[in-house]
């Protein structure tokens, strides 16, 4: 087979990194479900000695994601948690991290109860603001945390110039890849050090797994990695690499449905009555639109939108969706609807919340790949609760 590299990116998602089973002629990917595997000899071991450190299914998943996303090393982990609380393992007290200032909710938890109690100085930082990120680096910063587009407020950070910057100052950039999957953005390509996935999100795309990963082209940065997926025993097990790589074989048609259906739905929310804002950066009206369109190639399928009112109105709203589930995770082929607020982002305080926009008038949705005609009558007659 020709080098996987050259391939197009729907073929790779079948193939990269993956082949007939060598053993018995597997087409799929085998579950090598063991703990141990034997030596050859007395001082002899195989590719594999024991699964924390290394097993063949985990490492046909790694390399397929490592090539979807333009990288050289790929690591897979329990849980995308899993994956950030192993990166941010590799500072120590005295470093300092710049991290964008709108994020998931569990990111902000482990870095302010966690990583901060290690010593590390965090700073949370608008990276849309270059002056103000420039003038946040110290000679203590060892990396910038970006997501883009951010979770829930769905801002961009132009991943090209942080990453310019970042090098400029000797700076990782480290960026959240999650919500538009390597399939609509490959930040590496835009010279950012390592990507960042849940992959229970889009790159499993099916709700019944979860995990996480970590990819890069630097080996130094590479060599790290492994050594603390290791020695944290954080990776992913066998049969949940098995899931994900059966996942991942239908991103492209997955991403491209969710990118259709979430555009329609955000255009459609635009003009009702009922709603006040739309936070998708496919829309002219969103204020980066044109960065949108310079450093992806699509939207993805998670957006959010603000309601008239506050939070009996979204309670309302919320409890009338029938298609629409009320759960707090994304990126399925089902659609899920929820509060930020009161959910997925609760462990922020308060008052952070608030300053950065996160108020009870914001909904998040997780557009899945249902007729779209069925997601917006759906949307339509909850949204007449409040109206």
């Amino acid at each position: 087979m020709a080098d996987s590299s050259e391939l197009r990116f729907a073929t790779r998602l079948i193939h990269a990194g993956q082949g007939p089973d060598p053993a018995h002629g597997a087409v799929m990917p085998p579950i090598y479900q063991t703990s141990t595997f034997a030596f050859k000899g007395f001082d002899e071991p195989g590719t594999y000695d024991y699964t924390r450190s290394g097993n063949p299914t985990r490492a046909q998943l790694e390399a397929c994601l490592a090539s979807l996303e333009g990288g050289t090393h790929g690591f897979v982990f329990s849980t995308g948690m899993a994956a950030t609380a192993t990166m941010l393992s590799d500072f120590c007290c005295g470093d300092h991290l710049v991290v964008h200032d709108d994020l998931y909710g569990g990111t902000y938890r482990l870095l302010t109860e966690v990583v901060a109690s290690r010593g590390i100085a965090v700073d949370f930082v608008d990276l849309r603001d270059l002056d103000a990120l420039d003038a946040a680096i110290t000679p203590a910063t060892r990396a910038i945390w970006i997501e883009t587009p951010t979770n829930p407020l769905m801002n961009l950070v132009d991943l090209a110039a942080v990453s310019e910057l970042a090098r400029a100052r000797s700076v990782m950039t480290i960026c959240d890849n999650t919500f538009l999957s390597p399939y609509f953005q490959r930040p590496l390509e835009l010279g950012v050090d390592v990507v960042m996935h849940s992959t229970t999100k889009y790159i499993n795309g099916h709700s019944d797994v979860v995990g996480g990963a970590l990819i890069t082209r630097d080996e130094a940065i590479a060599e790290r990695i492994g050594f603390l997926q290791n020695a944290l025993g954080a990776a992913e097990a066998p049969f949940d690499c098995f899931l994900v790589l059966r996942g991942v074989k239908t991103l492209a048609l997955r991403m491209e449905a969710h990118n259709a259906n979430a555009l329609a739905i955000a255009r459609w929310l635009e003009a009702h009555p009922a709603i006040t804002q739309v936070l998708h950066p496919g829309l002219p009206s969103h204020p980066q639109h044109a960065l949108a369109l310079r450093q992806a190639t699509g939207f993805g399928g998670t957006f959010s939108f603000r309601i008239k009112g506050g939070r009996e109105e979204a309670r309302r709203f919320l409890e009338a969706c029938e298609l629409f589930i009320l759960a707090e995770s994304l990126g399925g082929v089902e659609s899920l609807i929820e509060q930020p607020y009161t959910m997925t982002h609760v462990s922020m305080p308060e008052e952070v919340r608030r300053r950065i926009g996160i108020t009870e008038d914001l909904i998040r949705v997780s557009v899945g790949i249902e007729h779209v005609g069925d997601l917006i009558a759906d949307l339509d007659q909850a949204l007449g609760r409040i109206v």
